[in-house]
């Protein structure tokens, strides 16, 4: 008994120990942290090193991660947003689905190498991109807001909408399933996500609730990833993605009070997890299958990449995306995805692929999810290139200017106010859509990414009397308030906090001055709403004043002591002034 649990512990420090030195490598190298993971995975995986063993369980604990970060992402999409992007979803994801599985099958064919339902079968399950390495490469560029980052979800989105059609598919095309069978799943499936759709618009807050009121932040925690597991649990009964289940358990939250200690209670666990799953890929590179049908695996990976990248690319174009999305969405949504390992296994236990077909496949699959990273790199570099050659200039610094970064709501305002001031304002922003909009009311915004290094300091960060971050990311406001503090101690930084979560976590990395991005419109609404129903402007400024005091006084309890603390301030009856109550007392005598 001690053997085997020195065993797991061998094997689990060997895991952490493999991330922690391969991520950081990588990562200084600009390389990123998913490239470090499969890195990772390949030199101390059984074909490598032979330190870390493939077992069976490993795998499925390792995609649990990419079901948390699935939640996470349904926690930022409230229904009303999803609902805005259903032309998207199942337009461009429908017709990527479609297309791209056809042609695959239709190559199969055409090569000779399989019969029509497996080819059929194959083509389908090689059309699934990877979630967890799509997402992921975008999250760290704090790019999953962006224009091609929409466009990219709805895309895996409608994929994962797809899983069950093809699963149902399998024993149908194969002869040892009926059609009776395959619309009960669909039935069964529908009644799932009926039934968690209920619950979770009239349970899951009034859960989360309950478990709040007991004030223990070890059993909230528990409580929210047993939401994501038993979600998980309950759409893989029904032959969903679990993936799918556990992002519409996110969606349902989008718009609960507790989403944002969900999300911060869950993150710790989404990123060691999908860690794991990427070292895991790594461990699945076989280097004997590689060497042994060497030209298969390499060409079919490398064809694999070019034609859902040609059909990615010319997709877009057609559904209005500009070039430069255009070759970011081909690249990061490339490679084969995690769902065809599934797809492969159920073919070969129905007959319709050899155990050889499914392993030289399994590997074009996981050659190309690696080739992902450096494809999508490319694709970024291709990308800015072709925003400079639409006429795109990159920033130069002048001296004693504010420099504005992101030119969204917030920056044309604020850049509007400095202007007429007689201030000198030098604004980038990274979305081409908003520095085409600016030129079209006389603005000169240039192109750059705010949250890197060489793009601040080419647009004079070193001179900028005033830094304004006003990216609509609150990863790239950390990511550059981090270097700009770094690099430049001395700076003036006023940063925008997207909401109070975010003002928390921004107030420890030290810029000079937090505003958060609603807080004074707010303040200016209560004001107006409270002077039209006949209070003094006064009493008006003083009830403000007192909402200052303590807004703050719950930030500095929330910093040091988690989201709930400070909770009784939100309810405190403000109070008027002395000379207010003696003002009232004369004019009621």
């Amino acid at each position: 008994m001690a053997a085997e649990g020195n065993e797991f512990l061998i094997q689990a420090a060997t895991y952490l120990g493999a991330a922690a030195i391969a991520v950081p490598i990588f990562n200084r190298f600009k390389l990123g942290s998913i490239l470090g993971y499969l890195a990772a995975g390949v030199i101390a995986g059984p074909f490598g090193l032979n330190l870390l063993h493939q077992e069976p369980g490993v795998f499925h604990i390792a995609e649990f991660g990419v079901v948390l970060f699935l939640f996470i992402i349904g926690l930022e999409l409230p229904l009303t947003r999803l609902w805005s992007m259903r032309n998207q979803i199942f337009g461009l994801g429908a017709a990527q689905m479609f297309i791209t599985g056809g042609l695959i099958a239709s190559l199969f064919l055409a090569a000779g190498v399989m019969p029509a339902p497996a080819a059929a079968i194959a083509g389908f399950s090689l059309a699934f991109s990877s979630t967890a390495f799509a997402l992921q490469w975008m999250k760290d560029r704090g790019e999953l807001n962006s224009a091609y980052g929409m466009q990219s979800f709805s895309i895996l989105l409608f994929q994962d909408i797809a899983v069950i059609p093809l699963l149902a598919a399998v024993p149908i095309i194969a002869g040892v399933g009926a059609d009776g069978d395959a619309w009960q799943a669909i039935a069964k499936a529908a009644g799932v996500i009926v039934l968690l759709i209920v619950i979770g618009k009239f349970g899951l807050d009034r859960l989360f609730r309950m478990v709040a009121s007991a004030g223990s932040r070890e059993a909230f925690a528990a409580t929210a990833l047993f939401i994501v597991a038993l979600t998980a649990l309950a759409v893989d009964w029904a032959g969903l993605s679990m993936a799918l289940g556990a992002f519409l358990a996110g969606v349902l939250l989008a718009e609960s009070g507790y989403k944002h200690q969900i999300e911060t209670d869950i993150e710790p666990f989404r990123g060691l997890l999908l860690g794991l799953f990427f070292i895991s890929i790594g461990m699945r590179l076989d280097f004997d299958a590689i060497l042994a049908s060497w030209l298969v695996v390499i060409g079919g990976a490398a064809g694999l990449l070019a034609i859902k990248s040609a059909l990615l690319y010319g997709l877009t174009r057609i559904m209005g995306a500009h070039r430069g999305d255009a070759l970011k969405i081909a690249a990061t949504l490339s490679q084969g995805g995690e769902f065809s390992f599934v797809v492969f296994t159920l073919g070969v236990g129905a007959a319709l692929f050899s155990n050889a077909e499914a392993s030289l496949m399994s590997a074009i699959v996981t050659l190309s999810m690696m080739s992902t990273p450096l494809l999508a790199m490319l694709a970024h570099r291709l990308a800015v290139e072709e925003e400079r050659a639409d006429g795109l200039d990159e920033p130069a610094g002048g001296r004693d200017h504010a420099l504005v970064v992101g030119f969204g709501r917030m920056g044309q305002i604020v850049s509007q106010v400095l202007q007429n001031s007689g201030v000198d304002v030098v604004a980038i922003d990274r979305n081409p859509s908003h520095i085409r909009n600016a030129e079209g009311y006389g603005f000169k915004v240039y192109y750059g990414d705010g949250a890197r290094l060489d793009v601040l300091i080419a647009a004079g960060a070193a001179d900028a009397k005033a830094i304004v971050l006003c990216m609509d990311d609150p990863n790239s406001v950390n990511q550059a308030t981090i270097i700009l503090r770094e690099k430049f101690p001395s700076a003036t930084i006023i940063a925008c906090a997207h909401d109070r979560i975010h003002e928390m976590a921004l107030s420890k990395l030290g810029p000079d001055v937090i505003v958060r991005e609603t807080l004074e419109s707010s303040l200016l609404m209560a004001r107006e709403t409270l002077s039209h129903m006949g209070f003094e402007a006064g009493v008006i400024e003083d009830f403000v004043q007192q909402f200052r005091k303590a807004d703050r006084e719950r930030l500095l309890a929330q910093i040091d002591e988690g989201p709930h603390a400070g909770r009784h301030l939100i309810y405190q009856r403000y109070r008027q002034s002395v000379s207010d109550a003696a003002d009232d007392e004369t004019t009621d005598a």
